[in-house]
């Protein structure tokens, strides 16, 4: 088998891709123990439901950016191909 370099590129493009997607789990997994926590929280005191809320949703935007950087980075391997 013969494989060119521009092929080889776009094959390791493809596998870098996956690889970056995966950066997606941390956060998924961050984010549904953070809402599970902020609902704990909530049971156990319903007065600070507000507070409660708005810092959980801060620590999970925050948590979601490095899902977002890993998505930024797949799409830009899938679709700039260098060398063509």
């Amino acid at each position: 088998m013969n494989i060119s370099g521009a092929e080889f590129i776009n094959a390791m493009s493809a596998v870098g891709a996956g690889l970056a997607m995966i950066a997606g789990i941390g956060p998924g997994v961050g984010q549904g123990y953070a809402a599970g926590q902020a609902a704990a929280a909530v049971g156990r005191n319903p007065g600070a439901k507000s507070d409660i809320t708005s810092t959980m949703l801060l620590g999970q935007a925050v948590a979601e950016t490095t899902g977002l950087y890993g998505f930024a980075v797949a799409i830009i391997l899938m679709f700039v191909k260098p060398f063509k």
